[in-house]
């Protein structure tokens, strides 16, 4: 009796750790927020003692000096404390019982840290959030013990010199949120405090704007005229919030106190001789200095002490010192808007003193800074530049702020976007990080140079009517007439519709297709999405965050959409359309390069397992695709660089297709057949397209699914598990492997097919490799493979998957290279795009993107993407986190890529491809060895790059002209 007590006693709490355990799903956290922003006591439960020794006691209880006393605070509800083990979600937390290592969080990326960022955030935008009433629990939290304990939590991680190198934009933004000497983040406030009286007032809404946007001091006068102008109608619960925001923001723009300052840096001990300039300007009348000459001391000391920060070895005086720097960078934001250039050679200076700033403050790592700062100088040397030059520098000054703007999301957007999912009011909490950041400004000025430049070239964009447009660039030529969608959260939560236009803030990894897509963050130039949009013409432009923001009023609305071979872009309401734009949507007028894959070479009598070695590129669409037989190409030509493996050849497959599918009375083959056929009966009976489409989508559904339970054969699983053991040395389940879909529909002339259908990483388990050759042949079934099929090949239904089978290779980082230039650089040269970890930059990730010439390698723009996989030899992926203190290519890595390049070039000939052409070759490095994955032909769609119109909307641009640095601007 009592064992079966015991026992029953354990499964109940087995059953309730498991239970604790179970994700929560996000209307369920959307309840559970609601609840606490309801209750007095938010997610706080009762206030309670605790121990030094680790009890907890009672309120009235307290701990005892003889256990070494404690500290008071209030406990959590076990919602909150579940939300914690089943989510990785702190709400409303109290850090004075916080372990450090445990807040740092650092195996999550920090997670934990930033929650508390995104908390204090939400609760000056939304009166205290989760704690909307638990604010006022009497002594939930003692701000005395969060100081205490902030102030130690630095000390301790500050000591680390690499991760203050690694982390420097990450540690001083959490300085503005984490209590540690008494400083709160002002300059958050007065943004929030701002937007709630516009939300209150809706004519308030303009100077909440300038607020938000181009924060001045004159500002103040702007809300007190308000407060005057409408003091009849301002309730006196709005006039307290009027009152709070003007005393926030005269503490904004209160002068720093210099000698407050240079008397706490005198108690720095440790190379206070360093400090020898900065106590200097510190000690320097101001008041005969301009705008201009503030901003350029400032910028100069902020870089001084980014520079020199891990010489000061004691952790108290980096702190000190890193609270010195956003001090000093909050006069830094105030006085770069009082700073105002008139010439052309002002204004560069001042792009690259913020640039220097942007550096200065974490947003940009030094070796990225290092690459630009040559640009500037070069420049302002001299009397005059061309055109070219000034082009080349607004170029360079713009890629600055979009390498600022994706730090920021780099370090943040993860754990915004798991808020966001449950409260939707997270989204703003990167916007406002970038707006209190120097970006803010340098975007402003960057504008203004782009702005003179593009008036000299002549070559300007006409998007709607918003402001700043000159930060938009065309990425790939095309035109398009639809519905515009401006969508400001998570891509991959939006179900696209292949008719209208997205306007994303990154573009999503497993995009369908659409009319026209502009992003925030372009990813990288050949990504999947980017190489498929290229192959399609899709018009394809990247935008500033405030552009995005202005063109959301357009939302849903019908527009057309241009983006010319010299990148300019037009974006225009569909009543404003000409009538040669319109003419360019006439169903009879406009042509289509439409391809019938042939199926007349198939050789569907195949049907055994093929060694890669046997295969070469004439191979392709006969045997196998175009991956199996171009890889079995390279393995003759590339011996060393190319792993052994198997082919799964198109014969294989047929062979399953022709077996009886469960409940139909027809064969699998049959059943795909009779889809398509149905399909064209139900167009010659005039059933609309969209009809058309749901059921052929919802047919494939159904072979879809059946195909992922298909039997295999015996025969062929034996002859797979033979060449298992002779090709890889070792049995099936002992060597990770890569499954790879591989189509008689990829590569074609014009087509390339990039990324359609399934890959399948590290599989090590025999029942999963068998899984996954049902997964992979089911994948040229999907959804999203279909509509990019339908949407260029005559006879989609006539899809053949063969099966790739190569080792795993665990390399260090991964990538793209395109043997030409993309958008620029020369025919001759190299795009090349690399992520860390395995699947790098095919996949949309902000990867390190280079253009490679004969001589330099010049950075389009370095990595931003904070998660990376690994392949361990268990098998599965693994997730890493990484910093972007260093590049990831290193100048032998470019070396080898230029010989790569030489090679396939010389190498590669008639046997490869009909005509010359630029390949899409993947590759990665595994200590510094490189490994070649796959090679294509590289497909542009010729007929956007030639329309006429697409040429009439580009300029002609005389880069030879000369402009006088002293020129107005």
């Amino acid at each position: 009796m009592k064992k079966s007590i015991l026992i029953t006693l354990i499964l109940l709490l087995v059953y309730n750790v498991n239970s604790h355990a179970q994700e929560k799903d996000n209307e369920k956290i959307k309840q559970l927020v609601e609840e606490y922003k309801k209750d007095i006591r938010g997610p706080y439960y009762r206030i309670k003692w605790f121990c030094k020794d680790g009890s907890i006691r009672d309120s009235k209880d307290p701990c005892p000096d003889s256990i070494g006393g404690g500290i008071q605070h209030a406990s959590f509800k076990k919602s909150a404390l579940d939300l914690r083990e089943s989510n990785h979600l702190f709400f409303g937390e109290i850090l004075a019982s916080v372990k450090n290592e445990d807040f740092l969080d650092e195996k999550n990326n920090f997670s934990r840290l930033k929650q508390y960022q995104i908390g204090k955030y939400l609760a000056s935008i939304d009166d205290g959030w989760v704690l909307k009433k638990g604010q006022f629990y009497r002594g939930s939290i003692q701000s005395e013990d969060e100081e205490t304990w902030g102030k130690n939590f630095y000390e301790n991680i500050l000591k680390n010199d690499s991760f203050l190198n690694s982390n420097y934009y990450l540690i001083r933004q959490s300085l503005k949120d984490i209590p540690h000497n008494g400083d709160n983040n002002v300059a958050q406030n007065m943004r929030s405090e701002s937007k709630v009286l516009a939300e209150e007032i809706a004519d308030f809404m303009d100077i909440r704007i300038k607020i938000h946007g181009n924060p001045q001091k004159s500002d103040i006068y702007l809300v007190q005229g308000y407060m005057k102008e409408n003091a009849s109608k301002i309730s006196s619960s709005n006039r307290k919030l009027f009152e709070k925001l003007l005393n926030t923001m005269d503490e904004f723009y209160a002068p720093l106190d210099y000698k407050v300052i240079l008397q706490e840096i005198s108690k720095i001990e440790d190379n206070n001789k360093l400090l020898t300039g900065l106590k200097s300007f510190l000690n320097e009348d101001k008041t005969s200095f301009s705008s201009k000459d503030i901003v350029i001391k400032l910028t100069n000391n902020l870089e001084f002490l980014r520079q020199t920060i891990t010489l000061f070895k004691r952790s108290k005086d980096r702190l000190q010192l890193l609270d010195l720097s956003n001090q000093l960078e909050k006069i830094l934001l105030i006085e770069t808007q009082n700073w105002n250039p008139k010439t052309l050679e002002e204004t560069i200076l001042k792009t690259q003193t913020l640039t220097c700033a942007s550096f200065a403050t974490g947003l940009v790592e030094a070796w990225e800074f290092d690459l630009v700062k040559p640009i500037f100088s070069s420049t302002l040397e001299k009397d005059e530049t061309t055109l070219g030059e000034l082009t080349s520098l607004v170029s360079h000054a713009r890629r600055i702020v979009e390498w600022s703007t994706s730090l920021v999301k780099a370090n943040y957007q993860e754990d915004v976007n798991d808020y966001a999912a449950f409260e939707s009011l997270a989204y703003g909490f990167v916007d406002d990080r970038i707006r209190n950041s120097i970006t803010l400004n340098l975007g402003e000025t960057v504008s203004k140079l782009n702005a003179y430049a593009s008036k000299v070239s002549e070559v300007n964009n006409n998007v709607m009517n918003i402001s700043n447009q000159d930060a938009i660039r065309g990425l790939n030529p095309g035109y398009a007439h639809g519905k515009l969608i401006v969508v400001d959260g998570n891509p991959d939560l939006v179900e696209v519709n292949s008719n209208n236009i997205y306007i994303f803030q990154k573009p999503p990894s497993d995009l369908k297709p659409v009319a026209g897509i502009m992003t925030v963050s372009e990813g990288n130039l050949v990504s999947h999405v980017q190489l498929l949009a290229r192959n399609l013409g899709i018009p394809n432009a990247a935008l500033s965050n405030d552009n995005l923001k202005s063109l959301e009023k357009y939302n849903n609305r019908n527009v057309f959409y241009a983006v010319s071979s010299k990148g300019n872009v037009i974006l225009k309401l569909e009543n404003d359309m000409t009538d040669e734009e319109k003419l360019l949507f006439n169903k009879v007028e406009k042509s289509k390069n439409m391809i019938e894959v042939p199926t007349n070479k198939l050789k569907l009598d195949v049907s055994k397992i093929i060694n890669l070695r046997d295969v070469k590129a004439t191979d392709s669409g006969i045997l196998c695709g175009p991956k199996a037989a171009n890889l079995g190409e390279l393995k003759n030509l590339f011996p060393n660089k190319v792993v052994e493996g198997i082919i799964i050849p198109f014969g294989i497959f047929k062979t399953h297709m022709n077996k009886e599918m469960p409940s139909k009375n027809m064969t699998y083959w049959e059943f795909l057949n009779s889809t398509f056929a149905k399909a064209k009966e139900l167009k010659n009976n005039n059933t609309s397209n969209e009809d058309i489409e749901k059921f052929l989508i919802r047919s494939l559904k159904e072979l879809h699914t059946a195909i992922m339970n298909i039997n295999l054969d015996a025969s062929f699983t034996e002859d797979l598990k033979s060449n298992f053991s002779s090709v890889f040395g070792d049995k099936m389940g002992n060597v990770p492997v890569f499954l790879r879909s591989d189509t008689n529909m990829e590569d074609l002339k014009e087509f390339t097919g990039a990324g359609l259908n399934l890959t399948l990483f590290n599989i090590l388990e025999e029942q999963k490799i068998i899984n996954g050759i049902k997964e992979v042949w089911a994948s040229a079934y999907t959804e999203r493979s279909f509509k990019w099929r339908q949407k260029y090949l005559l006879n989609p239904e006539n899809v053949y998957p063969s099966i790739l089978i190569i080792p795993s290779v665990d390399v260090d980082y991964s990538g793209v290279m395109i043997t030409k230039g993309i958008n620029e650089g020369s025919e001759s040269d190299l795009t090349v795009a690399f992520s860390r970890g395995a699947g790098g930059a095919v996949d949309g990730q902000s990867a390190e993107t280079r253009l490679i010439t004969a001589d330099t390698s010049y950075l389009l723009s370095p990595a931003r993407q904070p998660d990376y996989i690994r392949l361990p030899k268990t098998g599965s992926t693994k997730k890493h986190y990484t910093n972007f203190n260093k590049p990831i290519l290193n100048n032998g890595n470019v070396n080898d890529i230029r010989e790569l390049a030489t090679e396939i070039r010389t190498k590669i000939g008639s046997d490869f491809s009909e005509q010359s052409h630029a390949y899409d070759v993947e590759f990665g490095f595994k200590d510094d060895k490189l490994w070649l994955f796959q090679i294509r032909p590289f497909v542009e769609n010729k007929q956007a790059k030639s329309s006429d119109y697409l040429n009439s909307i580009a300029p002609k641009v005389k880069i030879s002209t000369k402009i006088d640095l002293k020129e107005k601007i």
